[in-house]
């Protein structure tokens, strides 16, 4: 094709099909017609105005499944005609934190969609390292999973052994939904899940939370430990707020872990005098690397959950708009682009 067409957001409310020259591989790269694509919370608030490292406008699209169509010059051509997931994170690869494997965390980190033109268009093209093939038993809506429990299962592995643990997860969108998943399946003894919005916690108890609590209440740290049989040793906070960080610190047993996976917005008061005295451990967690989403793969292959309770609204292409405002929808968990 000549031309493309490529979604262009400038805000919440401005989200438009624009059309470009088609891309062309160059040395290394791959050329991907997309087929499904996911809209992540980091794009609705970016959209929003509200992303820390996003700026208006972007052309968005980094939960993407697709086939590839071309390959550049240095590509194996026997990539083209296959299914594949993208690994968005663009690495520099020369780093300190890239030369110890942990290119997540790359100095010169840029991710695909986000600081760059993504995949939410009829074809894009991108470095060959950065495409996944897909195993056939994973159908495009399951693959379009991939990516978002790619972060959840690599803030689990940095949580350290989980077995027989008790966990609290803030936060019932689509990543705190994956986190108590992921959590459970690496052997949590109990796992509870707190949102302000009941039929959030009603999703996150049928998909096999322990149970779950109201965080704004005035007894809610009362009502998680009774849910967790007691404090907890690991608390994921996807919502990253001072009250959640607050509320988190006083969950945990001392020497607990507290796991800051949702994107802050500006700075966040901690309560350092509780960390330093009860020792705990307060830990970061951005993106993933490949073990994350290999492991991600093999987690969806066992279809351990009914996917309708995730995949909530398809939308086509040209209604992106339409897909970005149910985005914005708190009963929604995850919308789905498809392109024709």
């Amino acid at each position: 094709m000549s031309e493309i067409r490529r979604i262009l957001v400038k805000g919440i409310d401005d989200v438009s099909v624009e059309t470009t020259a088609a891309p062309q591989p160059g040395i290394g790269e791959v050329l991907v017609r997309s087929t499904v694509v996911g809209i992540c919370g980091s794009d609705v608030h970016a959209a929003h105005g509200r992303h820390p490292f996003i700026d208006l406008p972007f052309r968005p699209g980094h939960e993407i499944v697709g086939v590839v169509a071309g390959a550049g010059d240095g590509v194996d051509a026997s990539t083209v005609g296959k299914r594949v997931v993208i690994e968005p994170n663009l690495a520099c690869g020369t780093c300190e934190p890239c030369q110890e494997g942990r290119y997540n965390i790359c100095e010169e980190l840029e991710v695909f969609g986000c600081q760059t033109p993504g995949g939410l268009a009829d074809e894009f093209t991108i470095a060959a390292d950065r495409v996944i093939e897909l195993p056939d038993d994973l159908d495009d809506t399951w693959a379009a999973l991939i990516e978002p429990l790619s972060t959840p299962i690599h803030a689990v592995r940095r949580a350290g052994d989980l077995a027989g643990r008790r966990v609290v997860v803030f936060g019932a969108g689509p990543i705190g939904l994956f986190l108590a998943i992921a959590a459970k399946d690496a052997g949590a003894e109990a796992v509870v899940v707190a949102d302000l919005v009941a039929s959030k916690r009603e999703r996150a108890e049928r998909l096999g939370a322990t149970g779950s609590f109201d965080p704004t209440t005035s007894t809610a740290a009362e009502d998680a430990r009774r849910a967790l049989g007691g404090s907890a040793h690991v608390v994921f906070d996807g919502v990253s707020r001072e009250s959640t960080v607050a509320l988190g610190i006083d969950l945990l047993t001392k020497g607990g872990r507290l796991m800051t996976v949702g994107v802050p917005v500006g700075r966040t008061l901690v309560p350092l005098d509780l960390i330093q005295d009860r020792e705990i451990e307060l830990i970061g967690n951005l993106m993933y690397v490949r073990e994350d989403v290999d492991h991600a793969i093999d987690l969806l292959r066992r279809k351990t959950f009914a996917i309708d309770e995730f995949v909530t609204a398809t939308f086509p292409l040209e209604r992106t708009k339409d897909a970005f405002a149910a985005s914005d929808d708190p009963e929604q968990v995850k919308v789905l682009v498809t392109v024709p």
